[in-house]
């Protein structure tokens, strides 16, 4: 019997606030242990939390990102658990009335275009970070009270490699969306994963086992690679697998039991009686809608179709987004977007990682790029001394136009002058030449290269091509 697996994940993103979400300390990664800190952040008694506004706003906005549904009340929840990280006792989340609802996202995964339904995307506070040293252990509440929103997706991914997919869709969407900067490294994203097996052709779902707290998406791929095996070994040999939670060992391989899995019940949800339903009116929520930017497989399609691009050249233009609007404004009017394309990805993106340069910090404007690719399509200035008149412009910001009339670097194109170069050249190399008049047709390119240097690069190569041969087969 054949099975497959089931898996559902929920992705954990602190979001882009300059503060924490019940009170007024800083959102900031590094600062020293417990520097971030007031009575709010550490449970002290009498203290009221005040909603950050900003995240108000960033959970709607990743809702409407994710084409989830609106609604117009929610509330916030007390989740009631004792455990080091949380001061209070309990974290202020949304549990049955969440602010975003029923959403979805479509990505690519092997070629394919997948649809991953979002079950909600809800607004919590993070909680504070344990430390262990030996026999000692320690609590940074820094962490504690960060905006934090949990995205929860429907059981519908069915493959390691479509929960990376998923995971790296979503987090370039949350990114270019302005919601997170998402910085693993810096703990901003962390995933659970659910995944439990079936035989195919079934839809009854087996035991969920959940995979806690993974912090890299390479982690969950090698993580569920080895989990949905062991289940399907499980099954196959007659055991019956149990809701439990398990940990990712990344050095041995494999997951380990931590907890048989909690219910909803074991954590005593309720209305938390300090702070009053989220009910967003509709100026407010048009305000929000303007801050909604091009989905990322959209923007990718949008490319290959208005300026007939392959693939590869429309996915570095989705994953750069400012890089993509630059190309955009350069290909306008271009007879052949995908040589701007050519430009803007081989020689502009190389040149600003290998000077460290930010584009917005770039000397010249995408018209130049343009202008410089039609200097090239109209036989001025040959693809040679285009790379010395893009260097100039990155160093000068002078126009292609410009570096060209005041260097001298103009194609040379009169028939004369082409037909001179090339009796020289000949006459310099009559082996080659002698060769290729026996019907050695590579050592054409090597005459042509002589004349090229005869000609510093100016010569129009077509013509080159063109008078070498009618000399060589009179």
């Amino acid at each position: 019997m054949d099975y497959e697996a089931v898996i559902g994940l929920e992705t954990h993103v602190q979001l882009k606030t300059q503060s924490k979400m019940w009170c007024g300390c800083a959102n900031e990664f590094g600062a020293d242990p417990n520097t971030h800190v007031c009575p709010v952040c550490l449970g002290m008694p009498g203290v009221l939390p005040v909603a950050n506004q900003e995240a108000l706003r960033l959970t709607v906005l990743t809702g409407l990102l994710l084409q989830c549904q609106i609604p117009r009340h929610a509330k916030f929840d007390r989740k009631n658990y004792f455990y080091p990280d949380v001061a209070k006792n309990y974290q202020i989340t949304q549990y049955d009335k969440p602010s975003t609802s029923q959403g979805v996202l479509e990505f690519e995964c092997l070629g394919r275009i997948e649809r991953v339904r979002i079950t909600r995307a809800h607004l919590e506070e993070d909680v504070a970070k344990n430390f262990h040293f030996g026999r000692e252990s320690g609590v940074d509440f820094n962490r504690a009270g960060v905006p934090l929103l949990e995205i929860v997706s429907e059981p519908d991914l069915r493959s390691a490699d479509m929960a990376h997919a998923y995971l790296t869709a979503l987090t370039e969407l949350l990114v270019q969306g302005g919601i997170s900067d998402c910085d693993m490294e810096k703990g901003m994203v962390r995933c659970d994963v659910n995944v439990s097996v079936r035989p195919v052709g079934t839809t009854a779902l087996g035991a969920k086992i959940e995979i806690k707290n993974m912090n890299t998406f390479s982690g969950v791929r090698r993580a569920l690679d080895y989990e949905i095996p062991r289940q399907i070994a499980a099954v196959q040999r007659g055991e019956a697998l149990r809701q439990e939670t398990r940990r990712w060992d990344d050095d041995a391989g494999i997951t380990e039991p931590m907890r048989s899995k909690e219910h909803a019940h074991d954590y005593r949800y309720f209305p938390d009686p300090d702070l009053l339903p989220f009910e967003p009116d509709d100026a407010w929520l048009a305000d929000i809608q303007k801050r909604v930017v091009e989905l990322p497989l959209a923007r990718k399609q949008r490319f290959m179709r208005d300026y007939d691009l392959p693939a590869g050249d429309a996915e570095v233009f989705k994953s750069n987004r400012p890089l993509g609007d630059f190309f955009a404004s350069a290909a306008a009017g271009a007879k052949h977007p995908k040589s701007v394309a050519n430009w803007v990805i081989n020689n502009l993106a190389a040149k600003l990682n290998e000077t460290h340069t930010p584009l917005a910090n770039l000397k010249f404007g995408p018209s130049a790029v343009g202008e410089l690719v039609g200097l090239v399509e109209a036989g001025r200035i040959s693809s040679k001394i285009a790379q010395e008149v893009f260097a100039d412009m990155f160093e000068t910001g002078r126009s292609p136009s410009e570096i060209v009339a005041a260097k001298g670097l103009a194609q040379v194109s009169d028939a004369s002058a082409i037909e001179a170069l090339c009796d020289q050249a000949i006459a310099s190399n009559p082996g080659p030449a002698q060769d290729f008049r026996d019907g050695k047709v590579a050592a054409l390119n090597f005459l042509k290269g002589q004349v090229m240097k005869l000609s510093k690069g100016k010569a129009n190569p077509a013509l080159v091509g063109e008078w070498l041969e009618k000399k060589l087969r009179a």
